[in-house]
């Protein structure tokens, strides 16, 4: 297969979306070092609407799931504009078009997800009735789970934003974001302190992250993982991008879109789910919440074959 001389990256123009696209590029240089590749920056439904939920954003479009920050790069996937598209990969929906296919994961980021609040201490030490803010179901339900009396705030925006917001508006005791969003935009550094002990923001001393173990907090599938889309009939950026794949990453986010994907699951699914690959062997944990709230089903499999795992877990869940 003849790999193209030419690359057009697609992706979106916030602040974590360009990071991940230039390590998107820098794949790419390294691998082939004489390949011309060029970024399209493409602003899609959910970077304009940051007014209302992102399921009211989505019911308003009609656009299902978390199509509303993939809806206008697939369309620029599908007209031939660019060649790969670039996502976060717990943004893109389990069952992709027919036009579509992911191609590929990058090396995984930490997969844990963090609070941000104004006081040392974490999720445990909030006082009573805290403000919460975050725009995930999944995160909504497993705080008021953990914690039934803390008040859940919609938060809208991009990393920065939201962390404003926390910081600066009053309106939040604390809010959650993804480790791995943290860490790519140089807010926290990649090793995490002792014990995993609450630490200063960087560039807001005013606040301090906890990041919170996984085995605890469950995150969500594809958490930390930045996924390449490619038109399923292009074989040759197919390739391309497959050749960025990392092995043991695939491997377990196959394995937890699976997972979703049995349970009919995206964005507004209350579904926490992680995985461990360790000496040949593939576990998965999963919380799945009702999404009236409540006590979630629990279940863990283990096995070798990610989507034999996958179904094993979906049967499993009690």
């Amino acid at each position: 297969m003849k790999i193209p001389s030419r690359c057009i990256l697609g992706t979106r123009g916030s602040a974590l979306a360009l990071v991940q696209a230039e390590a998107t590029e820098s794949a790419l240089r390294r691998s082939f070092p004489h390949m011309e590749i060029v970024r399209k920056v493409i602003k899609t439904t959910g970077d304009k609407r940051t007014d209302v939920a992102l399921s009211e954003v989505a019911k308003a479009d009609g656009t299902f799931d978390k199509g509303v920050f993939i809806k206008e790069i697939e369309e620029a996937l599908e007209a031939g504009e660019i060649d790969i598209a670039v996502h976060s990969l717990k943004d893109l929906p389990t069952n992709l078009g027919a036009g579509f296919q992911l191609a590929a994961v990058l090396p995984r980021a930490a997969v844990r997800d963090v609070l941000i609040s104004h006081d040392e201490g974490g999720l445990n030490r909030l006082k009573i009735g805290a403000r919460v803010g975050t725009s995930s179901v999944r995160r909504a339900h497993q705080l008021q789970w953990l914690r039934k009396d803390l008040k859940i705030s919609d938060l809208r925006g991009n990393v920065p934003t939201r962390i404003e917001k926390c910081a600066e508006s009053g309106d939040y005791d604390a809010i959650v974001l993804a480790e791995a969003g943290l860490v790519r935009l140089g807010f926290l550094n990649k090793k995490s302190s002792a014990k995993n002990q609450p630490e200063r923001l960087k560039k807001f001393p005013s606040l301090f992250a906890t990041r919170m173990a996984e085995s605890e907090f469950f995150p969500a599938a594809g958490q930390g993982a930045i996924g390449l889309e490619v038109r399923a009939e292009d074989a040759a950026n197919l390739a391309l991008a497959a050749a960025l794949s990392h092995a043991n990453s695939w491997l377990r986010t196959r394995a937890e879109r699976e997972f979703l994907r049995l349970l009919d699951g995206g964005c507004n699914t209350p579904v926490g789910i992680f995985s461990k690959y360790l000496r040949g062997k593939l576990t998965l944990h999963a919380r799945v919440f009702p999404e009236n709230g409540g006590h979630p089903l629990c279940g863990q499999a283990t096995g070798q074959d990610p989507l034999s795992v996958a179904h094993q877990l979906f049967h499993n869940l009690s």
